[in-house]
């Protein structure tokens, strides 16, 4: 694969993963409009590999963040730690039993399919995208329109409300398009949690699912064959892990700066245009 390739699915994964516009739809795009099978191991190498950059640079973003919030003492440490243990398996069991539904329903007649079958096909991608920009859309409203009410009240992630995040994770694991942090925060600030506070757990949830996420997607790649592992597909990889490490690292910087200024909701618009855009693409053979 040219490098040129590499590096702009890097820059959009990287931009995309950590705005809440769905970074699987557009890299799905951007594989298909040049010329390139997701489905590929190859492509599946590399999209580990950006994963993993993306999740090094929330790392280094909100550190100092985590520090602040989280490790002040002993005793706020066990109670986030309790409340980010609860949502992940909220997400773990919710997005299983979606995945294990679709594949026993839709892939009923189809041997050895999986989920990630589905990714690829931009008539799904569209309505997840859409699914999103609603959400996202109904809490900026509702927070730009509501700026005293509960909706930011919340100085810290409840149990309740991290119980909400991590259900909605879960719903988000099946489907390309359907954007984690856009749906996370969005139902964060619906139920009441205040909009940092919501954005620095969402993405702390983020750090812990991306190793299995990574863990599953190499196990696939394992299965396809170890010749997708050797060569110039794994240095195309790393380069591809670094652009975006780059790219996510700006990505978090301008999300922050949107949120703080009331703006969460043009993200909502701009999921309901790309869910059409995707459409058309999907129209027109892609």
């Amino acid at each position: 694969m040219p490098i040129f390739k590499v590096i702009i699915l890097a820059i959009v994964q990287g931009l995309a993963e950590l705005l809440p516009v769905s970074s699987s739809a557009h890299v799905v795009v951007a594989e298909k409009l040049m010329g390139l099978d997701p489905s590929s191991p190859q492509m599946t190498l590399l999209l580990v590999m950006l994963h993993t950059g993306t999740m090094f640079a929330v790392i280094v973003y909100f550190w100092k963040q985590w520090m602040q919030a989280y490790f002040d003492t002993a005793e706020h440490f066990k109670k986030i730690l309790g409340r980010v243990i609860v949502a992940t398996l909220l997400t773990g069991v919710i997005g299983e039993a979606i995945i294990k539904v679709l594949e026993k329903t839709v892939f009923k007649a189809t041997p050895h399919a999986e989920i990630e079958d589905l990714f690829s096909h931009l008539e799904i991608v569209a309505p997840a995208l859409a699914a999103a920009g609603i959400l996202i859309l109904i809490a900026g409203i509702a927070r730009r329109n509501s700026s005293h009410s509960a909706l930011t009240s919340t100085p810290e992630v409840t149990m309740g409300q991290a119980g909400v995040i991590g259900a909605v994770q879960g719903l988000c694991l099946p489907f390309r398009g359907f954007s984690r942090s856009g749906a996370t925060i969005s139902a964060g600030m619906l139920a009441g949690a205040a909009r940092a506070r919501a954005e620095v757990f969402s993405f702390a949830l983020a750090v812990v699912l991306t190793p299995p996420v990574v863990a599953r997607e190499a196990l696939r790649l394992k299965h396809a064959g170890a010749g997708a592992m050797s060569g110039s597909p794994v240095a195309m990889s790393l380069l591809g892990m670094v652009f975006a490490f780059l790219a996510g690292l700006v990505a978090l910087k301008w999300l922050s700066q949107w949120l703080e200024s009331g703006r969460w909701y043009l993200f909502g618009i701009y999921c309901l245009v790309a869910s059409v855009v995707v459409f058309l693409l999907h129209q027109h053979g892609y």
